[in-house]
């Protein structure tokens, strides 16, 4: 099952290669939305050992692991690295408290990895979950009531049994006194009962989408006793009591976390959990600095490094440990749709009200130039908020999406109905006078006059945007663009800020433009809304940065999360994506389907990952263990 072989890349081949420099903010494992209708065999008492929302389960109830992990992984060692992908409070690079369940403070991403749920995703599927704390699961003949049957052997870390009471309190805490993205998800419950110390009840409300059961069954699961005597709304670095795979270490507050694997966790031997979890400890390293984090792999402080900066990829990796062959580099499918990478622009401030200003703002970053001297030719533009995925609209809308479109006339743009809209190719210039003189024509359309050199609005004032970000590998970029607005009179600041102000600031929308990047499952559910839904636009530390409050996308959310086939769901993608991208609320970037990673060769893993995901920390293992066991 396991390989371990050298891939050198010459320099000089056109990779393909991911979001140099962004932000990967991603939503939480147990938040992803992931989706579901209760389509799943049934044992003949009735109870189900899984849910997936368009079709019959993959896996039988007697399987024995997830496809995609070898079972016989051996366990120990350790995984030194930085986050690639984090959610809620969680900050990448700094952390002040272990509560990622509310929206104070910054805590360390990976924290999920401490927290059992109902059941887990398997990722060979779009959106199927199987049963961990839940061993079956009961569903009403309506879809909307489901009984959770609990394993009577689910245990906290304490040795204090994991009961329903625990999970009823649970979701009940997160739906009133947690983050907001948990409180807007879990406003579809309408009732949480316990039956029996072994079974929990959760009632979803009549219009709640076949999304729900997941999401629910998905949620982390906290010790009832243990908040009875802790605040839970508190920011602390107390590590919490939980029940998962492993739990927090030795740490130093903003500079390292070390997640410790639990021995005797009660789930082990699981089939949902066979041949994972296989590092004695996960360290987790911070770095303000992208750059200072590449220096930590060349000396052997990190073992594993996702790289995020092209120039870094296609330069960087000359290196003593590369050249005799201890360090790794290679590529890995990302099959998962990419995303939304982009700045994404604040329309809550006046000056970006006008949608011919947002789209002026767009036609003055040069791709082509950018990717050409900047980042060696490895990306290719984002056009889509569903890029590298069936989702994304191309071409006119198809009979299916006007069944949707054409009850929204006059609520959504004429051009909705026309070819989809994408982002304009430059000549490569750095400065396309064509695209500059069309960005001005829009301007001035939309209001903006000229004071000598400056563009001024209608009170005189000078148009000027602040771009927020914790990350210096980004000024390089926003410098070229900054040159061009400049030639429309346009002053454009990079505000540089710790981590901590960076957040704190995204949770108020206290900004004009930042970078971004979001990616969505296969099967996206009520989480989704988050991003750009009316009532996301007014809830402090929601995802929906550009303020998107229209009645016509909000619709449009409502037909995708309540599709009730993937051909409907993946069609009102596409008729939402027009919408979207109509709205000019944000100046796209670049992408990848890759994850381009390098690694000491101290690691093996499993011949293939899965399709929908690429969990390294879950199903890698350590080679020096391996090694250890056979000689010893």
């Amino acid at each position: 099952m396991s390989r371990r072989r050298s891939l050198h890349l010459d320099r000089r081949q056109a990779l393909k290669i991911g979001a140099g420099g962004a932000a990967g903010i991603a939503l939480a494992p147990w938040l992803r939305p992931t989706s579901a209708r209760a389509q799943s065999t049934a044992t003949p008492s009735g109870r189900r050992h899984g849910l997936s929302v368009f079709g019959d389960l993959q896996l039988p109830a007697d399987f024995s692991h997830f496809p995609y992990v070898n079972p016989d992984a051996p366990k120990g060692g350790t995984i030194r690295l930085v986050a690639s992908q984090w959610g809620f409070n969680q900050n990448p690079v700094t952390f002040n408290t272990f509560n990622t369940f509310i929206l104070a403070g910054d805590a360390p991403p990976m924290m999920d990895m401490c927290f059992d749920t109902l059941m887990v995703r398997q990722l060979e599927e779009p959106d199927a979950v199987y049963g961990l704390v839940a061993e079956s699961v009961s569903v009403s003949d309506d879809e909307k009531t489901f009984a959770f049957h609990l394993r009577p052997e689910a245990r906290f870390h304490d040795g204090s049994p994991l009961t329903a009471e625990d999970v009823a309190f649970s979701l009940e805490t997160l739906r009133t006194q947690g983050h907001p993205t948990l409180r807007q998800v879990l406003s579809w419950v309408e009732a949480i009962r316990v039956e029996d110390p072994q079974t929990v009840v959760v009632v979803l409300k009549p219009e709640a989408s076949n999304r729900m059961p997941p999401t629910v069954a998905t949620m982390p699961i906290l010790s009832k006793a243990y908040y009875e005597i802790h605040e839970f709304e508190r920011s602390t670095l107390t590590p919490p009591l939980s029940s998962g795979p492993y739990r927090v270490g030795s740490f130093e507050s903003g500079r390292f976390v070390e997640f410790d694997r639990v021995a005797d966790w009660w789930a082990k031997d699981l089939p949902v959990a066979r041949g994972q979890a296989n590092f004695d400890t996960v360290r987790e390293e911070f770095f303000r600095d992208r750059q200072i984090a590449f220096q930590a792999l060349t000396n052997g402080t990190l073992t594993y490094y996702e790289e995020a900066v092209a120039k870094n990829w296609a330069t960087g990796y000359t290196f003593p440990a590369v050249e005799s062959g201890k360090v790794i580099r290679e590529e890995f499918p990302d099959n998962r749709p990419s995303g939304a990478q982009g700045w994404f622009i604040n329309t809550r401030r006046a000056k970006f009200a006008d949608p011919r200003t947002r789209r002026a703002l767009g036609l003055a970053f040069d791709f082509q130039w950018t990717n050409q001297n900047l980042f060696y030719g490895l990306y290719k533009r984002t056009a889509s908020f569903f890029e590298n995925s069936a989702m994304m609209a191309e071409g006119t809308p198809g009979p299916d999406e006007l069944a949707l479109l054409d009850p929204l006339r006059g609520q959504v743009p004429e051009a909705v109905f026309g070819e989809a809209w994408t982002p304009p190719v430059s000549d490569g210039s750095g400065s396309d006078r064509r695209l500059l003189r069309e960005a001005n024509d829009l301007l001035l359309a939309a209001g903006w006059t000229r004071k000598g050199r400056n563009l001024v609005d209608a009170d005189g004032a000078p148009f000027t945007i602040e771009v927020l970000s914790f990350a210096p590998t980004f000024e390089r970029i926003v410098q070229p663009y900054a040159r061009n607005l400049e030639r429309l009179g346009i002053e454009m600041t990079f505000r540089l800020v710790d981590p901590a102000q960076y957040q704190s600031r995204l949770n108020t929308f206290d900004f004009d433009m930042t970078g971004q990047r979001f990616a969505f499952s296969a099967t996206p559910g009520e989480g989704i809304r988050e991003f750009w839904s009316s009532e996301s636009a007014r809830s402090d530390g929601s995802r929906n940065l550009s303020g998107i409050a229209d009645p016509a996308v909000d619709t449009l959310l409502d037909k995708l999360v309540n599709a009730p086939t993937r051909e409907e769901m993946t069609a009102a993608a596409r008729a939402l994506d027009r919408v979207l991208r109509l709205g000019f609320y944000w100046v796209p970037n670049w992408y990848s389907a890759t994850h381009r990673t390098a690694r000491w060769d101290v690691f093996g893993f499993p011949d293939k990952p899965p399709h929908y995901g690429f969990p390294v920390v879950a199903t890698w293992w350590s080679t020096e263990v391996a090694t250890s066991d056979a000689n010893g």
